[in-house]
């Protein structure tokens, strides 16, 4: 996943790490949401995003039924108490594959394919006319084989996207995502009880 406009001129760098740092506690919560233990997760720094990988003993399920909809109150909340400059908006790729692992880091053609997902002018298109906080993008395995299969993922509400020319497979799927403000603030509380 990676943060909307990170670079952007009008952001200066206690911004960045402001936001840097918002999004790893909005990560961590809503992985929590959605009982999905962050520390069993590995996880590589972009700078403005972050790779997460995930174990394959983990369902996927929890990351089409509660993590988008965790991670959009998330972001809300984080939104509601930063200035503009340290607001954020989400871009967030799912996928499943092997990955390759060197001296370095990782590597492989899945991860390859969740960043040209990410990276993709469409999913960037959709979120920028949106006044959506999260924009998730599944690839079309993740879309056929998790979000049709759960009643829970919403998938009616994923639009196929045409990356055909953008180095992806011919059709992904895009989902936007507004909080749910009353829901956050109903779980905050339930949290602190």
């Amino acid at each position: 996943m990676d943060v909307e406009g990170f670079g952007r001129y009008g952001r200066i760098n206690p911004n960045k790490i402001r936001i840097r740092r918002g999004m790893y506690e909005a990560l961590e919560r809503a992985f929590a949401a959605a009982q999905v233990p962050w520390n069993a997760c590995q996880y590589a720094d972009l700078g403005d995003g972050v790779l997460v990988l995930v174990p394959a003993y983990l369902p996927k399920t929890p990351f089409v039924d509660q993590l988008p909809g965790a991670l959009a109150e998330e972001l809300a909340a984080h939104n509601d108490g930063h200035p503009p400059a340290e607001r954020m908006r989400l871009r967030l790729a799912l996928h499943a594959g092997e990955v390759t692992y060197d001296d370095y880091g990782v590597t492989g053609s899945s991860i390859l394919h969740a960043q040209r997902l990410l990276d993709a002018p469409a999913l960037k298109r959709a979120l920028a006319n949106s006044s959506a906080v999260l924009a998730v993008i599944a690839s079309s395995w993740f879309y056929e084989e998790v979000v049709r299969q759960s009643e829970r993922s919403r998938a009616d509400t994923y639009r196929p996207a045409d990356l055909a020319g953008e180095e992806v497979s011919v059709v992904a799927w895009i989902r936007l995502l507004a909080a749910r403000r009353r829901a956050l603030t109903r779980s905050r509380r339930a949290r602190a009880s």
